[in-house]
């Protein structure tokens, strides 16, 4: 019943396709991708830079269990949820890959990179992608390169770019990717980061995005977004991801159990009189967390957005307190300015 299931999509997919590619003038999306899978988290992400406003909803496509996809060069963006249609019906990242390109007509300017949730990947690289443009997919313990006309395939990433200085940005971000300690998503941004160092886009920089999916893993547990960052349009679009990236840690991750310290008589006696000078406490100031300042401090993390860090203990992550700190000495310095 699966191979039905194949075929019956692989034919909608090849009429979708070959419609969007006849009668949907493609964009030219100049940039360079990974896509990734992390088998011991189950995650599966894109990170994507290019000279090209909003890349977000034109390159990068993940949906939790099935795989991710990032299409570029002169984008068919069909290529996203389709290919994504044929890997949650059982297709290989090589099987969806090859179906995608079989009846597109304007296969040789197309360039894809496609990862599924069983750790394969592949990447292609089309006969008319502007220069420099190529990949290269994990494979075991070395890498395996793949230039126009060529589709390749391997293990848990593939890297690809066009419109590149040259082949030392996706070398460099698939150098990265496999040195990098951390999350799924520290290894995509850092792998990114890398790219760009490397040479990256020769027309500059301009836009990014980082799209991480994970079943149940996004802010209420109902979405699977676990991260979704944009930047649409900015003369150091890497450097934001970066900044942008660390937010999110901070207000949509839990906390690090390492990251938490006890809220001892100093440390209390400071939130105490950081939350009355902002008007979330009115009792004394004199280092007893009780019941009255342990609310007050649940209220005052939920109003500066650290949903998911607050906390029915007498702990507190170090990086929220970081936070804290920082952000009361910018309302004292802005207070200060009002008077």
């Amino acid at each position: 019943m699966r191979l039905v299931s194949i075929f019956v999509v692989a034919l909608l997919v090849l009429l979708f396709v070959n419609f969007s590619s006849k009668f949907i003038e493609p964009k030219i999306c100049s940039t360079f991708s990974i896509v990734a899978f992390d088998p011991q988290a189950n995650e599966a992400g894109v990170a994507v830079q290019s000279k090209f406003p909003n890349v977000r909803p034109i390159v990068p496509w993940a949906k939790a269990n099935v795989g991710a996809i990032a299409t570029q060069s002169f984008a068919n963006v069909a290529y996203g949820p389709v290919g994504l249609a044929l890997l949650e019906n059982g297709a290989t990242a090589e099987q969806a890959l090859q179906i995608l390109l079989q009846n597109d007509p304007q296969k040789a300017v197309r360039q894809v990179g496609i990862v599924d949730f069983k750790g394969n990947s592949a990447c292609w690289t089309g006969e008319e992608c502007f220069d420099w443009a190529g990949g290269i997919v994990g494979y075991g313990n070395e890498k395996k390169y793949g230039g126009k006309g060529e589709l390749i395939v391997g293990k848990y990433y593939a890297v690809q770019g066009n419109i590149l200085v040259d082949q030392r940005t996706v070398e460099a971000m698939a150098k990265t990717f496999e040195e990098t300690k951390g999350t799924l998503a520290d290894r995509l941004v850092a792998a990114l980061v890398a790219g760009g160092k490397a040479g990256g886009d020769r027309r500059g920089e301009q836009s990014a995005a980082l799209l991480v999916v994970k079943k149940g893993a996004g802010y209420d547990s109902t979405m699977d977004n676990y991260i979704d960052i944009s930047i649409y349009d900015h003369p150091k679009p890497l450097e934001e991801l970066q900044r942008l990236y660390q937010l999110h840690k901070l207000y949509f991750f839990k906390s690090d159990p390492k990251n938490l310290i006890k809220i001892d008589d100093k440390i209390c006696r400071e939130l105490q009189q950081i939350m009355k000078d902002r008007g979330f406490y009115d009792g004394p100031v004199n280092g007893v967390f009780d019941e009255k300042t342990k609310k007050s401090l649940q209220n005052f993390m939920g109003w500066e957005n650290y949903d998911v860090r607050i906390r029915n203990d007498d702990l507190i992550d170090i990086e929220v307190l970081q936070d804290i700190r920082k952000n009361y000495e910018l309302w004292k310095s802005q207070a200060g300015k009002k008077k």
